[in-house]
């Protein structure tokens, strides 16, 4: 399983998907879905943030069919949960210093998650525990 954008892994994320630019997600193609999977499951976050790995994004019950997801969008039947910004959706890059990394973890899962919409990445984390089929990663890096 792959996970692509238009920055490539290790690359620096373009300025319009951070909160210096226009805030909104960036284009994602996947691709080697395994076929058993039932669901997919993307937590975008920050392992560089001092305080801990701070959450930017997670959406859970992406169809298996999915193969992108556009810009500023989410795929139809998609749950999108709070992040650590407190709201729902994509929060973008924002690092007071320093080079962070971002990480675009993509999940196959064998279930669909039966979640609240105020669930967070924790939340999904736990759920996922003995459900992941493949997972994949996507960095990429920003600063200020």
């Amino acid at each position: 399983m792959k996970i692509k954008s238009i920055f490539s892994d290790g690359e620096r994320i373009p300025l319009k998907y951070t909160c210096d630019g226009e805030d909104v997600n960036p284009p994602l193609e996947f691709t080697d879905i395994p076929k058993d999977t039932k669901s997919l499951l993307l937590i975008v976050d920050d392992p560089d943030s001092p305080s801990k790995v701070w959450s930017h994004w997670v959406l859970w019950n992406i169809p298996s069919n999915t193969n992108r997801i556009k810009e500023n969008s989410i795929p139809s039947g998609t749950n999108e949960g709070i992040n650590d910004f407190g709201k729902r959706g994509y929060g973008g890059p924002c690092p007071h210093s320093g080079t962070h990394r971002y990480q675009f973890k993509l999940y196959a899962l064998d279930i669909k998650l039966d979640l609240s919409k105020e669930s967070t990445k924790t939340n999904v984390e736990n759920a996922i525990r003995g459900h992941i089929i493949d997972k994949t990663i996507l960095t990429g890096l920003y600063s200020k």
